[in-house]
């Protein structure tokens, strides 16, 4: 097919009969193996050798993220020697480039083994002409067509009730790359549906990201099984809390509640709050089915329209969810607590409740304003505590800024009506200062207090930020006339980072500012190796409330009633083996709903080509300049060869971007106004035009 590599204008040979090499290749990488370069492998003294994870772009190079280094290795096109995005390769980079990028100049090299394929599909539309099949693959991260590896249309496959046809979209994974062919060839591992429908759409960020979209019968047939009705076997041992008022607040369009509050006044005067968390791990037990697929999945995850839960429906929306009015088996962290909130008794263990009521944080954020309503009394002194943790909270050293978070609004067909900024306010920080005190002292008592001797546990951390990116936002920070006080300690830097924000409050250059603070952070994860939370200023910290939606909190349960009945240290390799998987399949899900998210506001956006927005720059480039309009926060990039007024180059040394015969500078935070050009649904990008007065 003459465009099927149309990308870099190569007209690939084709040809179904293969040697026995490229047979064994083909066996070889559908095991995962490693596939040697068609190059000899240089060992010289001249080199050095590297291991990597190529990120593709779709002009056809490549860059290469290195472990224990801060900058990647750039790799040309003639270089990469049949490596794709996301496959993990070994490379050479000659000690003289290496001195050069230690000089500053940016590193080069060159593949020499793919030693793992990418697992990951690619998404495309499939075309047919006669008895050659091709996935047509728009991606800003694959610069080639694949085809598609059978006889005829006759033998394309039917997946999940659907038959791969020509003009379908389909999930294809590269299972070779022929040493004469222009291409690579695959297998459809999925049939996603009719290009443009919601759920087509939808089900691609799902295949492309390798998460499931529904349960195997098996997994649902267990789940099934599970009994709904509460015997006395059930509750011998709980802790009854059905005679203390008990209320949930989620959001509106919640359908799973798994955690709950209670509140009562004690005879001597304190207060008495319990976070009721779903007793999720009392009906699913290790190794069940149900487990197998929760541990799998690692977390729920949340696309714009839909939740693909990581627990079937009988347990995530109905056994586990606590409903109003409804008895819950529970798993509960009861404290007493005085009028200034310090916890004068704390008790950990499982109960069972009835909710007395079920709010949104809408009808919380009312009563909290107003003092009037459903329970005000309570919701009010609830309010008066977290208020109090909250500013506690800070005081030692937690950061204290986060970025505008966007929200698509749908309709029932999962077309975009709007976007809009979605709002926290006292309602939220009630809930989340209870289940952060849950959190922290359920880490706590098991590292500290429980009779296991230096227990296995899980914890969720947040490391110390990366002095080097601290001293790059300072100097931008200064380029504002900003000043980015002492980091040397961390505790100090928590202080600085703070009043950094509160000074750029309002300002031009407060989402730029921001953005870069966000970027010196480091990632939070999952450890069985407690370093402390950095970004909530807490020594010991972990996930216990949402057993529903997380499995980390599902080990955290089990661990911790493990250790209340006595039981010496789990197996810490195990565990933390857990722990790294957790934290991958939470990335995953991150990365999934963000393309969710910007699939959406690509398509809202598909109807406003040629209209002006204002915005501000948001990211610079080499290739262009990032901008976010308001009020929607939407990116889209402004392409440096499309602005004809000037010639226009990137300094990153001084992060602007400026015109060589105007001087016009932009940095980040510069007010602009932009034109619409075009959105790209199949690659999820948005180019504007820059509209100069």
């Amino acid at each position: 097919m003459a465009s099927s590599n149309r990308k870099t204008g190569k007209k690939g040979k084709n040809t179904n009969k293969r040697g026995e090499g490229a047979l064994k290749r083909a066996k070889r990488l559908a095991r995962g193996e490693q596939e040697p370069v068609r190059t000899k492998e240089r060992r010289s003294k001249s080199v050095e050798e590297f291991e990597g994870t190529v990120s593709l772009s779709r002009d056809g190079f490549g860059f290469v993220k290195v472990e224990g280094r801060t900058d990647d290795v750039f790799i040309p096109m003639r270089k990469l020697h049949f490596a794709l995005n996301g496959d993990f390769v070994k490379i050479e980079v000659s000690k003289r480039r290496l001195q050069a990028g230690a000089a500053g100049r940016s590193l080069e090299g060159e593949v020499v083994k793919i030693i793992r394929r990418s697992t990951k599909p690619h998404i495309g539309i499939l075309v047919v002409r006669g008895r050659q099949v091709w996935a047509i693959v728009e991606s800003k991260n694959m610069p080639y067509d694949i085809r598609i590896d059978v006889a005829g249309p006759d033998e394309l496959p039917e997946i999940g009730g659907l038959k791969a046809a020509h003009g379908m979209k389909v999930a294809v994974l590269v299972t070779d790359w022929p040493k004469r062919s222009a291409e690579p060839v695959g297998r459809i591992v999925d049939v996603l549906g009719v290009p443009g429908e919601n759920d087509t759409e939808m089900h691609a960020i799902l295949a492309e990201f390798q998460l499931p979209y529904r349960f195997e019968p098996e997994v649902e047939k267990a789940a099934d099984k599970i009994s709904e009705a509460i015997t006395a076997k059930d509750l011998a041992g709980r802790r009854d809390f059905r005679g203390v008022t008990t209320f949930t607040i989620d959001p509106s369009d919640a359908k799973d509640f798994d955690d709950a509050l209670s509140f009562r006044t004690l005879e001597n005067g304190n207060m008495e709050v319990g976070i009721h968390i779903a007793d999720v791990t009392y009906y699913v037990t290790p190794g069940s089915p149900v487990d197998k697929e929760a541990f799998a999945r690692g977390t729920s995850v949340y696309l714009v329209d839909r939740t693909i839960p990581m627990l079937p429906e009988k347990l995530s929306n109905k056994l586990c969810s606590l409903r109003p009015h409804e008895d819950k088996l529970t798993f509960s962290a009861v404290f007493e607590l005085n009028a200034k909130a310090k916890v004068i008794a704390q008790w950990f263990g499982r109960t069972v409740i009835n909710s007395d009521q079920r709010f949104d944080y809408e009808q919380a954020q009312r009563i909290i304003e107003t003092g009037e309503g459903p329970l005000a009394a309570e919701i009010g002194q609830l309010h008066a505590l977290a208020t109090i943790l909250r500013k506690q909270r800070f005081e030692h050293g937690a950061i204290s800024f986060e970025r505008p978070e966007m929200k698509v609004i749908v309709d029932p067909q999962g077309r975009p009506l709007d976007v809009v900024q979605k709002e926290s306010k006292e309602s939220n920080w009630l809930i989340e200062e209870f289940m952060l005190l849950a959190n922290r002292c359920v880490a706590e008592y098991v590292t500290k207090r429980c009779k296991a001797k230096n227990p296995t546990f899980v914890y969720r951390i947040h490391e110390n930020p990366d002095p080097e990116k601290l001293d790059s936002l300072r100097n931008f920070a200064k380029s504002f006339g900003h000043k980015l006080g002492d980091t040397s300690d961390p505790k100090q830097a928590a202080g600085a980072l703070n009043d950094l924000m509160k000074e750029a409050k309002g300002k031009p250059e407060e989402n730029a500012l921001q953005l870069l603070a966000l970027r010196s952070m480091a990632r939070a994860r999952y450890s069985t190796d407690n370093v402390g939370h950095y970004g909530l200023a807490f020594q010991y910290y972990t996930h216990f409330t949402s057993p529903i939606r997380r499995y980390p909190d599902m080990m955290v349960h089990r661990l911790l009633a493990m250790y209340m009945d006595g039981a010496t240290s789990q197996d810490k390799l195990y565990y933390e083996d857990c722990c790294e998987h957790s934290s991958v399949r939470e990335q995953i899900a991150t990365d999934a709903e963000r393309a969710s998210i910007k699939f959406k506001m690509v398509e809202f956006m598909q109807d406003k080509i040629g209209r002006l927005f204002e915005g501000h720059v948001s990211g610079l480039t080499e290739w262009g300049i990032y901008v976010e309009i308001e009020p929607t926060k939407i990116e889209g990039m402004v392409s440096l060869r499309e602005i004809r007024s000037d010639w226009y180059q990137f300094d990153e040394e001084k992060y602007e971007t400026r015109g060589k015969a105007s001087g016009r500078v932009f940095h980040l935070g510069d007010p602009v106004k932009v034109r619409v050009l075009r959105a790209n649904l199949e690659q999820k990008i948005i180019d504007y035009e820059l509209v100069e007065e």
